[in-house]
């Protein structure tokens, strides 16, 4: 599982017929990318390390604060193509990603789990075509795998 997370001044995702199904303001843009293989341990690690993750910035400007202690929000969006392989050209493979079943699941258990430790969530759509909007913080940019 992988994850790619945007600290981030406001975010949202549309759908092509225009309606916003996730939004939210100071807090993680979270990119979520399940791969073959993975099972409900990995949600449940990253779920707690990014509950965890110190990079708000606190009264000094310091990466010091999670999302939590500034009571800001997480929003969710699956995204397959996190398991782009272009070893063998220019096109890329997305064969090293989860089937869409299996990645549904560890994508809502993830959001679940966030949720459980009293953290605001909101979530793109599962599989459908989404435009996402967001003005980054800092920028700030990590990866967790």
């Amino acid at each position: 599982m992988r994850l790619v997370i945007q600290r981030v001044k406001k975010a949202s995702v549309r759908l092509a017929s225009g309606k916003i199904v996730g939004e939210i303001g100071k807090g993680y843009l979270a990119l979520i990318g399940v791969k073959k293989g993975d099972s409900q341990k990995e949600a449940e690690v990253l779920a707690e390390k990014l509950a965890k993750l110190r990079v708000m910035a606190d009264e000094e400007g310091k990466m010091n604060l999670t999302v939590e202690d500034t009571k800001a929000r997480i929003l969710v969006v699956s995204q397959f193509t996190l398991y782009a392989d272009t070893q063998r050209g220019n096109r890329p493979s997305f064969i090293n990603a989860a089937e869409p079943k299996v990645a549904r699941d560890i994508y809502e258990y993830f959001i679940k789990l966030l949720e459980n430790k009293g953290l605001k969530v909101e979530t793109g759509s599962f599989g459908d075509y989404m435009e996402i909007s967001a003005e980054l913080d800092g920028p700030v940019t990590i990866l967790l795998e």
